[in-house]
Formats: C-alpha cells, sequence, structure tokens
C-alpha cells in the first residue's frame, strides 16, 4: 500500500555444529525465521548439506538458503566427506572432526565480511563465534542444543563450585540454590566441566540465547532463576521438530533412513495404541555387545512389542550366528521379529514420525535433547538411559521435574557416546523400568497423562498465539528495531 513502510527483513547467518543433534534444530529454526519473511543463510560444510535440504524444499530460496565451507580434510587427516560427528563411531576420528569444526573459524569470518549479515546466529560450541567480525553493528546471538533448565543448572553449579572434590567420600552431590530438588549420584568427567564452563563463557559474551524447548516445559521458576543469575536474554523457539507437519516431512528429518517410512509405517500400523516400545540411543551413543544382550533380554522379558534401533549393528545384517548371539540371546530373531513382535532398525531411524504414531506407549531414551524435545512434543512417556555429558542434567527435568518418564538407574557419566562402560545396566533394570511404563498400572497411568499434557502444552506453544510462536514475532521485532538503531561503519 502507498505510503505505508515495509519491514525490511532480517539477514541472518545461521551457524550449527557439525553434529545431528546440532544441525537437525538449527535447520529447523532456519526455517522457522524464514517462514516469517527473514532471510537466512544457513553456513555448513558439503558433506553435512544434505541434512538442510528438507528445510529448504519447503521455503521460499530468496528466504532461505545454504552457503558450503570446504571441511579442512587434509590439515586434520581425515578422508574426503568425514565431517559430522555421527559418520564414525571412532573417538579418535571424532577428534580429528571437532578439530576440523574449529578450523572453519578463519573461512567463515571471511564470508561474513563479504556477505555481512544484520545477526550472527550460531552453535555456542563453536568458542569463536563472537570473534567473527569486529563491526559493531554485526551482533551474535547463541544457540544452544540444550534445555534452559540444563544452561541454568550447570550455571548454577559453576557459581557454587559444588562438584566433589578428590578428597570427597562420595561422588553423589546435590545441586545448591536451584529452583528444584537435585540430586546426583555420580560426577561428570572434570573435562566435561571445563567445556561447560567454556560454553557458558561463550553464551556471555553473545547477545542472547535461543533454546529448542518451550517455556511450559522449563518452568516460569527455571525462567525466573535465569533471568536472576545469568544476565542475558534466552528465547523459548521450540520444540523446532514441530515445524514438521506432514507424514514426508517427519520421514525425512535429518539423515537417509535406512528403512523406508513406508515398511516401518506398515509395520506400525498393524499394532494396537500405546503397545509398542521405541528404543534409540541417538546418533552417537554406542553400546558394547554385552549391554546390547542385556537391552535384549530386558525387553524380550517384558512381552512387549518393541521398534529397537540399532546403530552399532549399520551393515552387519550378513554377520554369522556366533557374532550375533555376542548380542542377541539365541533365538532371539525367531521368537521376536519372525512373529512381528520386535522391529530391528540396525542404522537412522526416521525418529519423528516413529514418535507421532499412536502405537507407540514409551520411549527409551538417551535424553538427548533433540530426542527429548520430539518425546514430549509427541506427548510419550520416556524411559531415560543418559550416557555422557548433559544427557544426565536432562533426565532430572523429565523424571524428577516434570514426572513424564522413569530412570533405567544409569550413573555412570562417560566423556563421550562410544566410550566402553565399566558398569551395565542389568536386564532386570530394564525390564523393571519398560514394565512401570508399559503394564499400564496407576503409575503408568498417571506419567502418561502428564506427557500428554505437555505433547498438548508444546503443540500450542509453536501455534499462533502460543508462547514459543510468540517469542519468535517479539524476537524478530527486536532484533528490527535493535538492527535499525544500530551505527554503519
Amino acid at each position: 500500500m502507498e505510503g505505508v513502510e515495509v519491514e525490511r527483513p532480517l539477514k541472518l547467518h545461521m551457524l550449527p555444529f557439525l553434529s545431528p543433534g546440532h544441525m537437525i534444530p538449527l535447520g529447523d529454526i532456519a526455517a522457522l525465521f524464514a517462514s516469517h519473511g527473514q532471510q537466512v543463510t544457513i553456513i555448513t560444510t558439503p558433506s553435512n548439506a544434505h541434512f538442510f535440504t528438507k528445510s529448504l524444499s519447503s521455503v521460499d530460496p530468496f528466504f532461505l538458503r545454504l552457503h558450503t565451507i570446504d571441511f579442512p580434510s587434509q590439515q586434520v587427516d581425515l578422508s574426503d566427506g568425514v565431517e559430522s560427528l555421527s559418520s564414525t563411531d571412532d573417538p579418535a576420528t571424532m577428534a580429528k572432526i571437532c578439530k576440523g569444526a574449529m578450523l572453519l573459524h578463519e573461512p567463515i569470518r571471511e564470508f561474513v565480511e563479504k556477505d555481512e549479515p544484520d545477526y550472527i546466529i550460531a552453535d555456542c560450541v563453536y568458542p569463536w563465534i563472537n570473534d567473527l567480525t569486529n563491526k559493531p553493528h554485526i551482533s551474535t546471538i547463541a544457540f544452544t542444543g540444550y534445555s534452559l533448565f540444563t544452561v541454568s543448572l550447570i550455571e548454577s553449579l559453576r557459581i557454587n563450585r559444588s562438584y566433589p572434590g578428590k578428597n570427597s567420600s562420595s561422588s553423589s552431590f546435590v545441586v545448591p540454590d536451584f529452583p528444584h530438588s537435585i540430586t546426583f549420584c555420580s560426577t561428570p568427567p572434570k573435562i566435561f566441566i571445563a567445556y561447560e564452563e567454556r560454553m557458558l563463557e561463550t553464551i556471555r559474551k553473545s547477545k542472547g540465547l535461543i533454546i529448542n524447548s518451550f517455556a511450559e516445559l522449563d518452568g516460569e521458576d527455571c525462567i525466573k532463576y535465569h533471568e536472576k543469575t545469568m544476565g542475558y536474554k534466552a528465547w523459548h523457539l521450540g520444540p523446532a521438530s514441530l515445524i514438521r507437519k506432514t507424514f514426508e516431512e517427519k520421514s525425512m528429518r535429518g539423515n537417509e533412513s535406512v528403512v523406508s517410512a513406508q515398511e516401518c509405517l506398515s509395520w506400525l500400523n498393524s499394532k494396537e495404541e500405546n503397545s509398542v516400545l521405541y528404543i534409540c540411543f541417538g546418533s552417537i551413543s554406542y553400546f558394547s555387545d554385552k549391554q546390547l544382550y542385556e537391552i535384549a533380554s530386558g525387553i524380550e522379558n517384558s512381552g512387549h512389542e518393541f521398534v529397537w534401533v540399532v546403530p552399532e549393528k549399520k551393515g552387519k545384517e550378513d554377520e554369522s550366528e556366533e557374532e550375533k548371539e555376542k548380542w542377541l540371546p539365541k533365538g532371539f530373531e525367531e521368537r521376536n521379529i519372525g512373529n512381528k513382535k520386535g522391529f530391528i532398525i540396525r542404522g537412522w531411524a526416521p525418529q519423528v514420525m516413529i514418535l507421532s504414531h499412536t502405537v507407540v506407549g514409551a520411549f527409551m531414551t538417551h535424553c538427548g535433547w533433540n530426542s527429548t524435545a520430539e518425546a514430549v512434543s509427541a506427548g510419550i512417556p520416556m524411559i531415560t538411559w543418559p550416557v555422557r555429558g548433559e544427557q544426565f542434567y536432562n533426565e532430572k527435568l523429565i523424571s524428577v521435574v516434570r514426572g513424564i518418564g522413569v530412570e533405567v538407574g544409569a550413573s555412570e557419566w562417560a566423556l563421550h557416546g562410544f566410550q566402553e562402560k565399566e558398569k551395565v545396566v542389568s536386564r532386570h533394570s530394564i525390564e523393571k523400568a519398560v514394565r512401570r511404563l508399559m503394564d499400564d498400572g496407576d503409575e503408568a497411568k498417571e506419567i502418561r497423562r502428564r506427557a500428554q499434557e505437555f505433547g498438548r502444552k508444546a503443540a500450542q506453544a509453536v501455534q499462533e498465539g502460543g508462547s514459543s510462536h510468540n517469542n519468535l514475532l517479539t524476537l524478530i521485532d527486536d532484533l528490527q528495531r535493535l538492527r535499525d538503531r544500530k551505527p554503519l561503519e
């Protein structure tokens, strides 16, 4: 309309870390901004571009584009194409990928200098995100794959230095001065504590933090605690996975699945409501054959139907019976797979599609935030089995604070997802946790009721007028006004 000033779109550069749990949600958040008329460029490496092609296909290319920066394979002694943490199960290779990711600083800085954005939205895993430009009119906003509950809990531990010391007689500790009573029975590795503190420092130097969650899940008490102690703004914009509406969008989110979505859907469609246990520990958590054997025994003893994702066995469909019996009880496949009681997926699975199916009654998970947010969005109660890092914090939000899951009893805090554990979670503990949620007793009904209630709240949060939807509109408006006030160099 003549005489009416149209707000100039924001120009945003988004920089996700090179791991599916980081790339997938930030790709969805990029699509969110683009769908609201903002111009977004996702910066990644060539072999990771496929993680974002689905986001690109659903949005006008004027508003959402991809820019690739060559990964420094030769500098870190890696084969071409090995650029994501999910592309290997070797810790040494993963360390090289992380080193290569950090070396992207200079080429990304050069790109930002040539193609100036209004703002950079970048994963706080990169410690240099606030040094990508020396121009005062370009600000950085941090993104984390954590919940605000977990960020706040880490900050409380940092402020109070409350991890047990070397001379402590017990490795258990209580989180002090926190809105909820949280106790851990083991201590994270010192190297992870140092990593957490670097991450918090990166966030503090930015203009604020984008969270892939919704305010109702973290809770008002946690949000107020964060505002009081942290000194920067946090915006809940999630759950990002809910931008995927159709069956096709849900089935294609992330990597290429090793089973067809149709095959998986056909199996699920043959089951009763809430009758299937879904088991998946993410893309970079691998268990020993001994632990897999206990999982197989526990789920079989529980008597419930299941979908079990086993990335450890990707490409090993033709393994010998002798090899197979190291991780599956003798006759397991004949008893469970042959009669369609169970479905094993060796590799990547269409998780969002599976979780959104009405036959899934519980989700056994490693408590990675991506998986947790997807389960909450689907209203699915969880059996929590943290493996490493912040997953032990996420577990407490699920089981203790929100009461939408039960703990299997994992207590050993690994440095990375491929570390062989000293302790094996027993088949008895696994069976007991499965029965608590799947046998449909009074406790299970109450947990399921709460999980479904949070599923409804998640859906409401991203709809027009919901908390996350309003946060997105407010954030866009605030960033536009701040941009237009900035002096240009």
